[in-house]
């Protein structure tokens, strides 16, 4: 089984840049020297008051830091951009990180992130799929030519193509069943969100490798499930230490729209929310917990989320260093 570091790099009113970047790079030396193997860092625009670096120079920054993981967005938020610099800056990354590249892309659900980017969000999955179809042609084509709905190519060659051979492998995220259908048909895996209830993801999965079977494709692909997790001295700590900024975080989501984030009521029903979804508890629960989830799901690569905004910074190297000791 594979254990990786999730991050959204946010930060609150009470935290500033400097201290959130120094604060990151200590949290991905930490998982890198306990045993973690991925890193996948969050995407999103226009997110004040939430302050949120931008994911593609966080990864160049973050690339020794990481050095020996696999790395890449989760997820980038393709359908609002142009896949042709996607395409040139993910094998840029990739030559940074020594070919552990992945790349984890999305629909994008907030409407004002489509209106700042110029995009109708009524053409975000037309925008996805072909920008991915262009994504791979760019990557292991000396020329492109295209001409399709959004985009249009005449004899582009790209500029840099990536060091993995024939590509780096592509995940795509989604919260609904037809995302993950989608998943099935576009690219290598999806990309269980924290959001999606561990039940949930399990019927997913069923759903993914259907999908893959009826189109004659692999069916034992390991989708990678993103997960929060918190370990404490004891199962009371872990909850006293997590609750707090795990509402805060999920109520901002809720705010955004996220499909399957917290609703108004949230923190009258955190418990029964975070059960469904969260790995949070002592050392000895969540192991459990996770051997479990990964039987009923058949995945061997589990990403952690373990930091989020207003979360002492002691307290998040402590859980990095429990489920190192874990892995």
């Amino acid at each position: 089984m594979r254990i990786g570091m999730f991050t959204a790099s946010q930060w609150g009113a009470d935290e500033g840049p400097k201290t959130v970047l120094a604060s990151l790079r200590q949290q991905v030396r930490t998982a890198r020297d306990n045993g973690f193997s991925s890193l996948l860092l969050g995407q999103h625009v226009v997110s004040g008051p939430m302050g949120m670096f931008q994911t593609i120079p966080l990864m160049g920054q973050l690339a020794d830091d990481a050095a020996g993981m696999q790395i890449g967005p989760g997820v980038l938020l393709l359908s609002m951009m142009n896949p042709i610099l996607a395409a040139e800056e993910a094998a840029t990354i990739d030559w940074l990180c020594d070919g552990n590249y992945v790349l984890a892309a999305g629909l994008g659900y907030r409407e004002e992130e489509f209106q700042a980017m110029g995009v109708d969000i009524g053409n975000r999955v037309g925008r996805l799929t072909e920008g991915l179809e262009l994504i791979k042609r760019l990557w292991t084509e000396d020329v492109v030519n295209h001409e399709g709905r959004y985009f249009k190519l005449t004899d582009a060659r790209p500029g840099v193509r990536p060091k993995q051979q024939p590509r780096p492998p592509i995940w795509l995220g989604g919260d609904v069943e037809p995302a993950v259908r989608r998943a099935a048909r576009l690219a290598d895996a999806w990309l269980a969100a924290p959001t999606t209830a561990f039940d949930v993801v399990t019927s997913f999965i069923a759903a993914f490798r259907e999908e893959r079977d009826s189109l004659g494709l692999a069916t034992d692909v390991k989708c990678p499930i993103v997960r929060e997790c918190f370990i404490g001295r004891n199962a009371a700590h872990a909850r006293e230490v997590s609750r707090a900024p795990l509402l805060a975080k999920y109520a901002a989501y809720a705010s955004w729209g996220q499909e399957g984030a917290a609703s108004a009521d949230f923190e009258t029903a955190f418990d029964e929310f975070a059960a469904s979804r969260f790995l949070i508890g002592d050392a000895v629960e969540v192991r459990d917990q996770l051997q479990e989830f990964a039987e009923t799901t058949g995945s061997d690569h589990f990403l952690m989320r373990m930091q989020w905004p207003g979360l002492d910074q002691g307290e998040a190297l402590a859980n990095i260093e429990r489920i190192g000791k874990l892995i």
